[in-house]
């Protein structure tokens, strides 16, 4: 029988089969050692094959896992030298940040719009905490919305607390698969709550003495959309380890630097200090953002400890 996995809780796993009824699955041990490097040999999302071992206790045996359309990972919070798959087999990703109460820096944004084009995954950016924003923070989301939009993502500010903007990302989400991410505290469970007032997921205030965030998600878990799609919740990242990304490819995943790759003097031009670089012609200009460029060299400084 053919299922979607919904929810991983480590070691079982909440599957949904073709006829709608969930099943609690477990995988044979084999799938542990074999072809799969990654921490978690299921996530949120994969498509599998399973046996119904007991009908009325709803329980099951996954034994195949089909091929991943695609997927988001990232570096293992326990262990630097592997990745850990957030979830698969998805159409777009939604970023919620903040500019406030918590501050998503610009640097997080990157990796993870690095990390999505990496795995070909569409990204949408949205800011939330629209309400509590005044001259400073509306400047300053003004001045991204105008570096990201101008690059090829979807920017939207939304007040999850007043309501305001959930109508254009709720249409957003209609009929895809999307995966929802960003730090503790952004308004991620406050957003889905507002969607499925049904679940009333927990929901927490961010720290008073770090100004951090305070995890409310454990595990990551997938929501059928009553109008079609589903939505994936993640548990709250404060980091965003990028894996499988050479310093080589790195500029391939900016993509205001990739259209400019071949009109670089040298093919493997890593866009530092080579002379004849059309990217940073482009950042003297002023066409590729300073801050972006910025974030691209912090992020090559750190792609060697990322590597297994």
């Amino acid at each position: 029988m053919k299922a979607r996995i919904y929810k991983s809780t480590g070691s079982w796993y909440v599957a949904k089969a073709e006829d709608g009824r969930m099943y609690n699955a477990r995988i044979k041990g084999i799938f542990k050692i074999d072809e799969i490097t990654s921490t978690n040999p299921l996530a949120v999302g994969d498509e599998v094959e399973m046996v119904v071992e007991d009908v009325q206790e709803k329980s099951a045996m996954i034994d195949e896992i089909y091929d991943r359309r695609n997927y988001v990972a990232r570096v293992s919070p326990h262990n630097k030298r592997q990745h850990h798959i957030i979830a698969s087999n998805l159409d777009q990703s939604i970023l919620f940040a903040t500019l406030k109460d918590p501050k998503t820096s610009q640097g997080f944004m990157d990796r993870f719009l690095v990390s999505c084009e990496s795995y070909h995954i569409p990204a949408i950016i949205v800011f939330n905490k629209a309400d509590i924003y005044r001259k400073k923070e509306m400047e300053r989301f003004d001045l991204l919305k105008g570096i990201y939009e101008s690059v090829g993502y979807k920017v939207v500010l939304v007040s999850v607390l007043e309501g305001t903007g959930i109508g254009e990302v709720k249409e957003l989400l209609h009929n895809k698969t999307t995966l929802l991410s960003g730090h503790s505290g952004v308004g991620k469970s406050t957003f889905i709550n507002a969607v499925f007032p049904e679940l009333d997921l927990r929901t927490q205030e961010v720290s008073s003495w770090s100004g951090k965030g305070l995890h409310t998600t454990t595990f990551a878990e997938m929501f059928d959309l009553s109008g079609g799609g589903q939505i994936i919740d993640t548990p709250g990242v404060r980091e965003f380890g990028l894996v499988d990304i050479s310093k080589q490819e790195l500029s391939h995943f900016f993509p205001e630097m990739r259209v400019l790759i071949n009109d670089c003097q040298f093919n493997n031009c890593m866009h530092i200090n080579e002379p004849g670089c059309a990217v940073k012609d482009a950042v003297n200009e002023g066409s590729i953002s300073i801050d972006r460029y910025a974030s691209y060299l912090t992020i090559l400084d750190t792609i060697e400890e990322n590597l297994y």
